[in-house]
């Protein structure tokens, strides 16, 4: 698991909430933020619960596949 450091609660509620939309990339957030894919992934399942991580994962999966087709 990616190793994530203390994040101010203002930072860590942005990272959450940029990742939860589906309009941001993880690219997006590491040049905002400095975090790479594993390192959002280790923050989302930290702070979510288990359940709202599994849904958000297979959300963020599928729309991946699906903008592979898009292009």
């Amino acid at each position: 698991m990616a190793k994530i450091p203390d994040l101010d609660p203002a930072i860590q509620s942005e990272i959450i909430e940029m990742a939860l939309s589906d309009h941001v990339t993880f690219a997006e957030i590491k040049a905002q933020h400095g975090f790479n894919e594993d390192q959002t992934k280790a923050i989302m399942r930290k702070h979510l619960k288990p359940g709202s991580y599994r849904a958000w994962r297979k959300r963020v999966r599928a729309f991946g596949d699906r903008r592979e087709h898009y292009k």
